[in-house]
């Protein structure tokens, strides 16, 4: 199995008052960079997540974040008891003049001091520690699966664009034009050209010819194809990170893509190697998204 280098994840959760999120982001790259962005203070927990990182992926530019935050929330209230408690020995000791009714219960609710606002209890920075380094292996693993998911849908695509220049390689190598009749008529042609122009001189014969001979054959840039072809297979089932070889791979059938296309004279192989060409290049961008 091959594995991209583009990926997503994300991992969230709450530790007492605070809300944490994880988010990793990887795209391609020549090597390895990984760029972490935490709040002051958690220094520790996103140089883990790049060490987990970094042992789990091997090629890719990969931007890590993490955001903390703490929600408004709705304040708790306590009753001071012994307040209210003294509150209400005072009014009772007090004689009630005429018309004037005992205090109630929630007048003295009223009475600043008696109910009061608690405040929250502070953050447990241990816990928080041990649930951001969970979610952060979590992260890592949905992270190589993500890169993972998408590698086995390039590895379809790659697989399709080596079938297609396995046929392309096989077309040029069936062409008509490289047939010798076609050889000898084209030679024909050209010494009959010669003729017309006022003569035959031998030495000039003789390099048409080979510049025929030479133009008309392509076996060795076909063979280099199957070579590079059969390589790049060879590599798909092995697996792993092979982007890099995958790529090395694509130039060198580009260049006989090139070279064949060069050769080319005759109208059907010229076509066969423009298309050949296009789908090497089409091959090249997709490898280089392979890990």
């Amino acid at each position: 199995m091959i594995t991209s280098m583009t990926g997503f994840a994300r991992a969230a959760g709450t530790t007492g008052p605070v809300q944490w999120v994880w988010e990793v982001r990887s795209v391609n790259g020549r090597g390895l960079d990984v760029r972490v962005r935490v709040p002051n203070g958690f220094d520790g927990p996103g140089e883990a997540a790049r060490t987990a990182l970094q042992k789990a992926l091997s090629r890719g530019q990969c931007q890590l974040s993490l955001t903390l935050t703490r929600p408004e929330a709705a304040p708790r209230v306590r009753i001071n008891e012994t307040l209210l408690a003294d509150l209400a020995a005072a009014i009772a000791r007090v004689p009630l003049s005429a018309g004037l009714g005992p205090a109630s219960l929630d007048g003295l609710l009223g009475i600043r001091g008696v109910i009061e606002a608690e405040e929250e209890a502070g953050t447990d920075r241990d816990a928080l520690d041990r649930d951001l380094a969970a979610a952060a292996g979590r992260l890592v693993a949905d992270l190589v699966e993500a890169r993972g998911a998408e590698g086995r849908q390039l590895a379809t695509i790659v697989e399709g664009q080596l079938a297609e220049i396995q046929r392309l390689t096989e077309a040029a190598d069936a062409c008509p034009a490289r047939k010798p009749e076609a050889v000898r008529a084209r030679l024909a042609a050209a010494v009959a050209a010669l003729v017309e122009n006022g003569g035959l001189d031998p030495d000039r014969l003789h390099q048409e010819a080979v510049l025929l001979a030479a133009k008309a054959d392509v076996r060795e840039e076909l063979d280099r194809l199957r070579a590079h072809i059969a390589a790049a297979r060879e590599l798909l089932a092995k697996g792993g990170p092979i982007g890099r070889r995958l790529d090395f791979l694509a130039q060198e059938l580009g260049r006989e893509a090139n070279t064949l296309s060069a050769k080319a004279n005759d109208i059907a192989l010229s076509r066969i190697g423009l298309d050949l060409k296009a789908v090497v290049e089409q091959f090249r961008e997709q490898v280089q998204n392979v890990e």
